[in-house]
């Protein structure tokens, strides 16, 4: 999915090529075909293939996929989430980035206050 969403729209074989450890071509075409059966893609013809498009708007999909993490492995608790992603990375958050962050803390406690 998230290969397709990169890229706007792509074949089976252009996702296979985007793939680390593809498995076969004919496992990524069931996926793929899959995806559009839960609503996530759709497909157009393009010659002899299908051209799968996300179905929805990226944001929306990405909202809903960290509403599913967030549920799923955190049990709905956006600290431990946060402290998960902090943690993750390889070297600690730049700066820049812990200000943004704020910014986005600061945003939610106005938006909070409004409720």
């Amino acid at each position: 999915m998230d290969i397709v969403i990169r890229r706007g729209r792509a074949t089976a074989a252009e996702v296979l090529a985007d793939l680390p450890d593809p498995p076969s071509y004919s496992s990524v075409r069931s996926m793929l075909r899959l995806l559009e059966e839960k609503g996530y893609l759709r497909h157009e013809w393009d010659g002899p293939r299908h051209t799968y498009h996300p179905k929805d708007d990226p944001d929306h999909l990405r909202q809903s996929a960290m509403r599913h993490l967030l549920h799923t492995f955190f049990s709905n608790s956006m600290e431990s989430a946060v402290a998960a992603m902090l943690g993750a990375s390889d070297q600690p958050p730049s700066e820049e980035a812990l200000k943004r962050l704020s910014r986005l803390i600061a945003n939610a406690r106005r938006k909070r206050g409004r409720s």
